[in-house]
């Protein structure tokens, strides 16, 4: 079943309009009603919290994926909560919670970790890459991604080693999506979005991808 829920107010203009104009919300069960057999299997009360508030806030969120986008930026399906699990392989080790299951068949799971960051982890290591600081900021990256593709005059894609040749101490990086692994850089008329999150997770250079997007692009982007 559909929901009305309120856009989170956190967010930028953009990122609130892109939610309201283009996500929907499904009816998730909220955190309240597992809260007592999570406790039974020793999951702990601030953990507990933290998945509640991340339901309560997110849950039931459905946006759609820019086109083109790696599915590391894309993100999830939907956003919604499973039980937190301690992780002590990670890096650093602790309680997740899945952040929302995967689009498609990929091998990993988009988690959120024990400092509110959003990220992935998989591959034969079974490692842990944080994306953005929070899951706002990949909400607020999917944003400018998806606004961007349709104003920019040209779209350029480049990957591999030659997005090393790329001069992003010359640009700024746009706070709002709170890059860590995937992120945004700004300098007028150009904006640079650069995702290895997945190149980070599999060792492999190769993978990585940037979009760069040129046209009359200004301060009005952050």
């Amino acid at each position: 079943m559909f929901s009305a829920r309120r856009t989170p107010t956190a967010l930028s203009r953009r990122a609130r309009s892109f939610v309201s104009v283009h996500g929907f919300w499904l009816e998730e069960p909220p955190v309240a009603q597992y809260r007592s057999a999570w406790q039974q299997a020793q999951i702990p009360d601030e953990v507990i919290d933290r998945a509640e508030a991340y339901q309560a806030c997110w849950g039931g969120l459905v946006l759609p994926s820019a086109p083109g986008l790696p599915e590391d930026a894309a993100g999830p399906r939907m956003l919604g909560v499973e039980p937190p699990e301690w992780e002590d392989t990670f890096v650093p080790p602790g309680w997740f919670f899945q952040a929302g299951p995967q689009r498609t068949a990929v091998p990993y799971a988009f988690l959120i970790g024990p400092d509110g960051t959003f990220g992935i982890a998989g591959s034969d290591d079974g490692q842990w890459v944080p994306l953005h600081r929070s899951i706002d900021g990949w909400v607020e990256s999917l944003a400018l991604a998806y606004a961007a593709m349709g104003m920019a005059d040209t779209v350029t894609k480049v990957t591999g080693s030659a997005i090393d040749q790329l001069d992003l101490a010359a640009m700024q990086p746009i706070a709002e999506v709170g890059g860590i692994t995937n992120g945004w850089w700004y300098r007028p008329g150009l904006l640079a979005a650069v995702y290895a999150g997945e190149s980070e997770l599999f060792g492999g250079s190769a993978s990585r991808t940037a979009y760069l997007y040129t046209g009359n692009i200004d301060t009005q982007w952050l």
